[in-house]
C-alpha cells in the first residue's frame, strides 16, 4: 500500500519568545495603528495569527481573514510564477469604506493591514515598509 505523503513538502519551524511577540505588537501599534490603520495582523503562510493589534473598533473575524489571506497570497504567488515573476510581494484590495493591504515580511510571514479612507495608500506603504524592516530585525 503506497503512501500519499509528498517528500517535497517542507514545513517551516519558528519559535518566538514572549519578549519578541511584545516587540512585534509594539511595532504594529506604534507604526501602523497610531498612523490610522484599523487593524494589523502578522500571520504565517498557513494562516495562523502570530500577532495582532487594532484600534479598539475592529469587529472583523480576524481568524477567518487570516486563513483566507494566506490562501489568497498563495494563489497570487502562483499567478506570479505563471506570468514569469518570482513573486508579487504585496497585494492591495480597495473597498468603499475599508481596504486591505498584504505585504510579505519574509518567506514565512505576511503583514495584513485593514485601513479606511483616512489613510492614503502611499503613507500606508511607507509605514508598512518601515514596520516590515523592524519586524525582521526582531529575529
Amino acid at each position: 500500500m503506497g503512501s500519499n505523503y509528498d517528500d517535497n513538502v517542507s514545513f517551516t519551524d519558528y519559535t518566538l519568545g514572549q519578549e519578541q511577540l511584545e516587540r512585534i505588537e509594539h511595532i504594529l501599534t506604534e507604526d501602523l495603528i497610531k498612523s490610522g490603520v484599523h487593524s494589523a495582523l502578522l500571520i504565517d503562510m498557513a494562516g495562523n495569527i502570530i500577532a495582532k493589534c487594532d484600534n479598539g473598533n475592529c469587529e472583523h473575524d480576524l481568524y477567518s481573514l487570516a486563513a483566507l489571506a494566506s490562501a489568497n497570497f498563495a494563489a497570487v504567488d502562483t499567478m506570479a510564477k505563471i506570468v514569469g515573476e518570482e513573486e508579487f510581494s504585496l497585494l492591495f484590495h480597495k473597498g468603499e469604506s475599508e481596504s486591505i493591504h498584504f505585504s510579505k515580511v519574509n518567506i514565512e510571514f505576511l503583514l495584513i493591514t485593514i485601513f479606511g479612507k483616512e489613510v492614503s495608500l502611499g503613507l500606508l506603504r511607507l509605514k508598512v515598509a518601515e514596520a516590515v524592516e523592524k519586524i525582521n530585525n526582531v529575529w
